[in-house]
């Protein structure tokens, strides 16, 4: 008598396996996805490592300063002589390509956009009675978000200073320029 016989069944990854490997994957994703939330963008040369850096004086584009070429932009600009604090480097200053702007200073690593200081501006259009001001060394600072920057407006000094903050910079530079604002420009009331 012939009995017919059931195949065995094919041999692959168990059930247990396969739950196994679903779960990893997941985690593994969720760990992607919390890294890049929590750490935030690399620093610009890591991301382009082929990032060529940057050679020559620094482009200003022109803005209005009336007050540049004051006594005080002078002093302030004389006494930004060294390089900023970011994290745990420097940011070198940069010389100005010609025709460099009175009161106008820049500090860079030659690959990042660098941090710009311009003394001696107009009174900012975002200055007003409701603004929201913060104190850094004793200097009230105007800060207005952009993209991919942030300028940062001291207003309780003789002339409007702007310091421009690429993203994902640190406290130092604003820290430091805050100090020597604070020490070589006089304290007056905000003029909203």
């Amino acid at each position: 008598m012939n009995v017919p016989t059931t195949p065995a069944p094919a041999a692959g990854p168990s059930r247990r396996a396969v739950v196994a490997a679903a779960v990893l994957v997941a985690l593994l994703v969720a760990g992607v996805v919390l890294a890049s939330r929590f750490l935030g963008p690399a620093d610009t040369a890591a991301q382009d490592p082929t990032a060529a850096p940057r050679t020559g004086p620094v482009g200003l584009v022109p803005v209005e300063a009336p007050d540049a070429g004051s006594p005080s932009c002078a002093s302030l600009v004389g006494q930004l002589t060294g390089a900023l604090p970011n994290g745990g480097g420097t940011l070198e200053k940069l010389p100005v390509a010609d025709p460099a702007p009175a009161g106008a200073v820049v500090w860079g690593d030659r690959v990042a956009e660098p941090v710009v200081l311009r003394c001696g501006l107009s009174k900012p259009g975002e200055l007003t009675p409701t603004a929201q001001l913060r104190v850094v060394s004793g200097v009230q600072w105007l800060p207005v978000e952009g993209t991919g920057a942030s300028t940062w407006f001291a207003v309780d000094r003789p002339v409007y200073v702007a310091l421009t903050l690429p993203d994902g910079l640190g406290t130092g530079p604003l820290q430091t320029v805050s100090e020597v604002v604070g020490r070589v420009l006089p304290a007056q009331p905000v003029r909203p």
